[in-house]
């Protein structure tokens, strides 16, 4: 594993801890209908001990093709908080990407002008959240991406019942155990969300 790759890890975790630990980070939501109500002594925020990622392994950073559907593609992706309705979102193309020498094609949709892969695995519920991970994923380059599955992070509904965030479709849910980024939230003295 390079030092580069790994700092550069390392930095991604402390920007992502001082995110969700900001006055209108995620754990500081407590409300939305219409407006957002965020706290900065929110019980989240004041119980929260970290978000425990799994240690950087290189062997989770894969290259992948991208492979163009066309501005009009869409996808049908249900949300935490829609009650098994689906909205469909915008999928500039798919990503075809071989794990453990098995094909897969997953479909990352377009979240104000960044890749936004949200994926589940076998990880989900005892190790990650339930609800799947989300993974950025930077524009191609002659059709070229990388997944860091190192950079997986839990959505915002893993940090406030307030949010509605997407699920993965069932293309996006890998048979197997991803056993890197970010684990389940750790929260003392036996906090749950509601």
């Amino acid at each position: 594993m390079s030092t580069v790759d790994k700092d550069a890890w390392e930095a991604w975790q402390q920007a992502r801890l001082a995110a969700l630990t900001a006055a209108t980070g995620n754990l500081a939501l407590l409300e939305t209908d219409g407006v957002r109500h965020w706290d900065s002594n929110s019980p989240a925020l004041q119980h929260f001990v970290g978000t425990n990622p799994y240690p950087y392994d290189p062997a989770w950073v894969v290259p992948a093709r991208f492979v163009p559907e066309g501005d009009e593609h869409r996808v049908a992706f249900e949300h935490r908080r829609d009650g098994g309705a689906t909205r469909d979102l915008p999928v500039p193309g798919h990503i075809d990407v071989t794990i453990g020498g098995l094909p897969y094609r997953v479909h990352a949709f377009d979240d104000e002008g960044t890749l936004l892969l949200v994926f589940g695995d076998q990880t989900n519920r005892s190790q990650t959240y339930g609800g799947g991970r989300f993974l950025v994923v930077d524009w191609p380059t002659d059709g070229q991406v990388v997944l860091d599955f190192n950079h997986a992070y839990t959505p915002p509904c893993g940090f406030s019942a307030a949010y509605n965030c997407p699920l993965p479709p069932p293309e996006n849910r890998f048979p197997f155990p991803i056993e890197a980024g970010e684990r389940l939230p750790v929260f003392r003295d036996g906090f749950e969300l509601h």
